[in-house]
């Protein structure tokens, strides 16, 4: 496993060893012991799949202390553009973002800890995402910011992508008040 820290603190990118064969490959997509040696102990709770036509936007999405989560999200199946934007008032990078391409090919994953908000566009028809979370969904701590905020400039690389009516209504960021100090 290959760990790449990232501009922006907390975030890192890591690519798993691929062993292929004859017969196709494997790959051990988390170790516990390996992922606490880079990242600390944290304890994950619950995994999510979503499955997603070319041109899905889901996000930019976090939920608020005390139920804020950490992500461990990859593709295994098709690409997305995944996307966080630093939602810590005190980081020296609040309000800036990060965009890597997961797909099924490069095998990569992204570790978001707590305090950033985050968001995918799916690049290719039926994306299969997966992300490992260190807390459960709660439905009133979940948060938004608009997608296509114009303070943020986030290049998504398109411009009219099939969003939730729930993701439509995200809040601006310059009316955005993080929980996230």
């Amino acid at each position: 496993m290959k760990v790449e820290k990232v501009e922006i603190e907390g975030l890192m990118v890591i690519t798993p060893t691929i062993y292929t064969d004859s017969r196709g490959y494997f790959i051990e997509s988390y170790n516990e012991n390996n992922f606490q040696k880079e990242a600390g102990l944290i304890k994950f709770v619950q995994d999510n799949e979503s499955c997603s036509s070319k041109n899905i936007l889901r996000g930019l999405h976090f939920q608020s202390p005390p139920f804020d989560q950490g992500k461990l999200v990859r593709v295994v199946r098709g690409a997305v553009l995944d996307v966080v934007v630093d939602i810590r008032k005190s980081s020296p990078t609040y309000g800036k973002y990060f965009s890597i391409e997961l797909n099924e090919t490069n095998k990569k994953q992204l570790w978001i800890p707590p305090g950033f908000a985050h968001g995918f566009l799916s690049l290719q028809n039926d994306t299969i995402f997966l992300y490992k979370c260190t807390n459960f969904y709660h439905g009133p701590s979940e948060g938004c910011i608009i997608w296509n905020d114009s303070l943020l400039n986030i290049s998504w690389g398109v411009t009219d992508p099939l969003v939730s009516d729930k993701d439509g209504k995200g809040v601006p960021f310059n009316t955005f008040d993080s929980p996230f100090i």
